[in-house]
């Protein structure tokens, strides 16, 4: 420190202000620096998430391009946008409900726990595995399921129940699913339930409706089939997200019975002819009447036509059309009626709708925003470069002087060491030619009696110039190394 001190002492006032500056700025830059890296996000959820739950957060952050930081039960996000993030992914919601599976579920059996209970947990982690499987159908939002075992008959007066399972399926909007896909569903849960019949598997949506029954005719295959056919018609020519279709299919629930008679002649002629004549005769007081009828044969066409309930009476198409993209309506009305086979006779309709559809939007920063995040970025790396710039700029010469005495200083010590036990004579001839503060610090460092008969050896201008450096009393600029051992 003394040293330190000593140098300190010896720079010039700007020297020392310029030092004091860059020594400012370094620790500021450094301080900066640390201050960006802090870390401020926080955690999303209050409470610890499940690995399928946070699989799920994570798949929609990251498809909204939200930076997070990904935990074992949670994820940190920025403070800022905790709450607007928590509204999204609650109107979106995700995370769903965890369902315990049937390893959680058992998890907690023991040998001492009765039969009836480890049935029952079975159950419930049967059914939350099959709930966690119809999650991942296309259009379901949620599914809950329940299970109801089978009962036997344990007397003689007790009737024995089958095994039956509830199924509640939540469906995202506009979504939909035909006969075909809820007979899967059925297939599904009675073949992961041993003993139940598919028939005994109850699907219910959030309307109370029961699916594949004839309460929900629109969920028809046959609607599904015009809808998809249509979309992906419209997706191949114009391209995908230019529109969106949607089908509905009206049908007739009544059972009706047509009956159409026609009778046609077998001749030219008419088929019967009938002739009235009637007559009298005052005189006599008669009166006389004569019909006549005349078949000439005839064909009868009897025709009975019976229409059963359910006949298709009418389909309607609905086709927005994005309007940014500009396409003429009248050739998509066309081809979306060409390709459907719909009969305006029938009363068939289709709507063609130009309608501004939602565009991802590239997100609209502040210039001044811009412009902080940018010195943010680069301004400790930038402060740090014009700080080694300027150190390097302004300590350079004072660097190559203190090299410079530092060789001439181990210089000296060498020749001082080579020279003290040579006599003066030959010490005065290896200093023929040096500088005289050369030889001032070589005779200082000798001996006095070795110094002096040096010195007398010298003509007398030269003496009085090696006398004169060797009386200044500066300090070395670099201490030498047994100063700075016994210092230490």
């Amino acid at each position: 420190m003394a040293w330190l001190r000593a140098r300190w002492r010896a720079l010039a006032p700007s020297q020392r202000l310029l030092t004091g500056l860059l020594a400012v700025a370094a620790v500021g830059a450094f301080a900066f620096a640390l201050l960006l890296e802090r870390d401020t996000r926080v955690p999303l959820f209050a409470q610890p998430l499940q690995s399928e739950q946070l699989a799920e957060v994570v798949e929609r952050l990251a498809e909204w391009n939200v930076g997070f930081v990904t935990l074992p039960d949670n994820v940190r996000v920025d403070a800022r946008r905790k709450n607007d993030l928590l509204l999204r992914l609650a109107l979106a919601g995700v995370p769903h409900a965890h369902l315990a599976t049937s390893a959680e579920a058992l998890q907690q059996a023991s040998p001492l726990t009765p039969q009836s209970v480890l049935d029952a947990q079975q159950r419930e982690g049967l059914a939350g595995d099959l709930a966690s499987s119809l999650r991942g159908i296309a259009g379901v939002a949620e599914a809950r399921v329940i299970i109801a075992p089978a009962q036997p008959g344990a007397f003689a007066d007790e009737a024995s129940h089958a095994a039956t399972a509830s199924v509640r399926l939540s469906l995202q909007p506009g979504a939909v699913l035909g006969a075909t896909a809820l007979d899967g569903v059925r297939e599904f849960v009675a073949a992961g339930v041993p003993g139940l019949d598919p028939k005994r598997v109850a699907i219910l949506d959030d309307r109370g409706l029961a699916l594949g029954t004839s309460h929900d005719a629109a969920l028809s295959d046959e609607a599904l089939s015009l809808q998809n056919s249509l979309q992906s018609a419209l997706d191949a020519a114009l391209g995908a997200a230019a529109t969106i279709v949607r089908v509905h299919v009206s049908y007739d629930q009544r059972a009706r019975e047509v009956r159409d008679v026609r009778r046609r002649s077998l001749g030219a002629g008419a088929i019967g002819t009938t002739t009235s004549d009637e007559t009298y005769r005052s005189p006599t007081k008669t009166y006389a009447k004569k019909n006549a009828t005349v078949d000439g044969g005839s064909e009868v066409q009897d025709e009975r036509v019976d229409v059963p309930a359910g006949r298709l009476e009418r389909i309607s198409v609905a086709i927005a059309v994005d309007a940014s993209r500009r396409f003429d309506l009248r050739k998509i009305r066309a081809f979306a009626s060409a390709t459907l086979g719909l009969l305006p006779s029938r009363g068939d309709v289709v709507s063609v709708e130009a309608v501004a559809f939602p565009h991802a939007r590239a997100a609209h920063i502040a210039p001044l925003a811009s412009v902080a995040g940018l010195i943010a970025a680069l301004g400790p790396p930038a402060m740090l470069a014009v700080a080694i710039v300027f150190g390097v700029r302004c300590g350079v010469k004072p660097v190559a002087a203190l090299g410079a005495a530092l060789v001439q200083r181990l210089s000296v010590q060498r020749s001082t060491r080579l020279v003290a036990a040579f006599p003066a004579a030959h010490v005065r001839g290896a200093l023929a030619g040096e500088p005289p503060h050369t030889a001032a610090a070589i005779i200082s460092a000798l001996p006095a009696a070795t110094a002096t008969a040096v010195l007398e050896l010298y003509p007398p201008e030269e003496r009085a110039a090696i006398v004169r450096r060797m009386s200044r009393g500066a300090k070395p600029a670099v201490p030498d190394y047994e100063s700075v051992l016994r210092r230490g």
